[in-house]
């Protein structure tokens, strides 16, 4: 089975969904090679909400839409060689699936619009990490059915890591 996201990964982006709550975080993960970057994406849900909410009737709380800026850095990356091999996001007080809304963001009229990439989704339940289910288009079944997924029992082992990990100056995750 191929990796997903390593134990740092994981541990990086549920800490991230629970920082984020009660509105849902996001980012992506791209490859070159043996390289792997995580970016950590601003979610402008809410901003959108605010100046449209007629068109944008969702908050962050139910929606995520990333940053112009990130999706940017993101296109740079992949003019550079990388490539997007997973993208991420939280849900709030509900659990780690595929939704529908999901699905039509994943999608370009009928086909993915990465269809190399996994999608994960980490469910924070009061503020907690409840969750995380990877999904992975199947032009088979033309859907995109889970293909992992990382209970609280992983949970557990990250709080325990957590207190030994370097500060966020020191990890090689990309922020803003």
């Amino acid at each position: 089975m191929i990796e997903i996201v390593t134990p740092d990964e994981l541990a990086t982006i549920r800490h991230q969904a629970v920082e984020e709550y009660p509105e849902e975080s996001c980012g992506v993960i791209l490859v070159r090679g043996a390289e792997r970057r995580l970016l950590r994406c601003r979610n402008v849900q809410n901003e959108l909400h605010a100046r449209d909410p007629e068109r944008n009737p969702r908050t962050a709380r139910t929606a995520y839409h990333i940053d112009p800026q990130d999706l940017l850095r993101i296109g740079r990356l992949e003019s550079e060689g990388f490539g997007v091999a997973v993208i991420y996001h939280s849900h709030v007080d509900a659990g780690a699936y595929f939704s529908e809304t999901d699905r039509r963001q994943a999608l370009i009229g009928d086909e993915p619009a990465y269809p190399d990439a996994t999608y994960l989704v980490t469910a924070v339940i009061m503020g907690r990490v409840e969750a995380t289910t990877a999904f992975r288009w199947d032009p088979t079944r033309r859907d995109f059915p889970s293909v992992g997924s990382w209970g609280t029992e992983v949970a557990v082992a990250e709080a325990v890591r957590d207190e030994r990990q370097p500060s966020r100056a020191d990890r090689k995750e990309e922020t803003r």
